[in-house]
């Protein structure tokens, strides 16, 4: 089952139940640390590399501190440690035995399941349109990582809804699309200073971005609206490359709704005019993010006690 969850959370960081020995390890010798103590010094200890240890959540969060807290929940439900005061923690006596009779630890969410499961909230019913395997990854994962999956699986759902009716509209409301999109990634200042050009007349590029008000600094705008399978080449780069010089610019971007050819991006490496590509996975991802063709449907909040309202 381990490798099954390793393998949908594409993830370099140890599964939370490895967590639990490196917790244990760190207050074996009896102090009672501060949670953000017990984090570094378990991270250490579990040998991380650099990427595992600077992996993020979509939330913004360190997805090592957040397996690595639900690690020290479940020893904290188990009695494995306590809370003597706020965020600070010993190990217990328990904690203590099990850990000097399994210094190895804990490799795989069977065991963690056989060992904690007990200490769990116990579901009032049982889900009917989960199978037995997936309730039990949804148990075994931290409830953040479950978040940021379903979260993961509706953008994937909508980004592919948000291309196939990109592709579906005109051109011209393509080549608008994007300009909205970089207005609201914050180009063109808070006057919003960018249109889109388009037409016969173009000079090959489909709309211009000012970053400041006497658009003395302008990002031009190449849009193509392909089908899925059909790339951008080398060929239509170099020739937006050389609209960018007709017009005196030095920087661009050339948005599609497909994807570029490695020749494609290979050039744009080598030539000295900044020229940004964005694929058509890229652009739906942006537009979600900035919300541009896109609402939200629904929100929830994530609460946690209040430690100053008992003090």
């Amino acid at each position: 089952m381990s490798e099954r969850v390793s393998a949908t959370t594409d993830s370099e960081v140890p599964i939370w139940p490895m967590f639990v020995a490196h917790v244990l390890g760190v207050l074996a010798a009896g102090e009672t640390l501060h949670r953000r103590d017990i984090v570094s010094r378990a991270i250490y200890a579990a040998g991380l590399s650099e990427a595992a240890r600077l992996e993020t959540l979509n939330t913004g969060g360190l997805r090592s501190e957040q397996r690595l807290g639900w690690a020290i929940s479940n020893l904290l439900k188990a009695g494995w440690i306590e809370r003597p005061v706020r965020a600070n923690y010993r190990i217990t006596e328990a904690g203590r035995e099990w850990y000097s009779s399994h210094p190895e630890g804990i490799s795989d969410f069977s065991t963690a399941r056989m060992l904690f499961a007990p200490y769990w909230p116990q579901s009032d019913a049982r889900k009917p349109t989960l199978s037995d395997v997936d309730e039990t990854l949804v148990e075994d994962i931290d409830p953040i990582e479950q978040i940021e999956s379903g979260i993961n699986r509706i953008h994937s759902d909508v980004g592919d809804a948000l291309l196939t009716r990109l592709r579906e509209n005109h051109p011209d409301f393509f080549e608008q699309a994007v300009v909205d999109l970089l207005l609201k990634m914050g180009y063109g200042g808070a006057e919003q200073r960018g249109k889109r050009i388009g037409g016969s007349n173009d000079g090959g590029v489909d709309g211009v971005i000012d970053q400041d008000a006497l658009g003395l600094d302008r990002i031009y705008v190449q849009a193509k609206r392909y089908a899925n399978g059909n790339t951008v080449g080398r060929e239509a780069i170099q020739a937006f490359v050389g609209a960018l010089h007709g017009v005196g610019a030095s920087r661009g971007v050339f948005i599609t709704t497909s994807a570029f050819t490695s020749g494609a991006r290979d050039y744009v490496k080598a030539v000295p005019s900044r020229v940004i590509l964005i694929d058509g996975a890229r652009l739906v991802g942006l537009m979600i993010k900035y919300r541009v063709g896109v609402q939200v449907k629904q929100s929830y909040d994530i609460v946690e006690l209040d430690e100053d309202f008992f003090e």
